[in-house]
């Protein structure tokens, strides 16, 4: 059985060089050339996603739902946009079923404005602040400890 053996084109050093320079070359164009097919294969898997915003961007009321999900204030998160919204729903759905507008309107507003305070880091404060009312407090034993040393004693027969 005859094995194959490939034949180096490097004879000496300045074939071993003329042969690294080539290989970085050639490894620039392919990661030239696999850095375009990845653009290129985002920018096609992107396309639907970018064709449905258009669409979206068309119906009327979407930017006021965009509107919570995105950064606004600086001192307001996720959670005062979603507790501007649904805290006057909310209320005027259960609470104030058979008020009138004017109470309605009222409600709103103010609802807004106690949202508008609340955030996740407020509410997580009220929480631990509960849970730590609630919680026993740990009784820590209190030891006393004497000056013990643990050294040679006078009496050893160590000298």
């Amino acid at each position: 059985m005859k094995t194959m053996r490939k034949e180096s084109k490097i004879k000496n050093l300045n074939g071993l060089r003329l042969e690294i320079a080539r290989l970085k070359v050639l490894a620039k164009e392919q990661e030239s050339y696999l850095s375009d097919q990845y653009h290129l294969f985002n920018d096609k898997l992107a396309a639907p996603a970018r064709f449905a915003k258009s669409l979206i961007s068309w119906i009327p009321g979407v930017d006021l739902a965009k509107g919570l999900f995105t950064k606004g204030k600086k001192d307001e998160d996720w959670l005062s946009r979603a507790l501007r919204i649904g805290l006057p729903v909310v209320l005027n759905r259960l609470f104030l079923r058979r008020a009138g507008f004017v109470k309605r309107a009222l409600i709103t507003v103010l609802s807004q404005q106690a949202a508008g305070i609340l955030n996740k880091d407020r509410i997580s404060e009220a929480i631990t602040k509960i849970a730590d009312f609630i919680r026993p407090a740990k009784r820590r034993k209190h030891v006393v400890r004497r000056n013990v040393d643990y050294g040679i004693p006078p009496d050893s027969e160590t000298y």
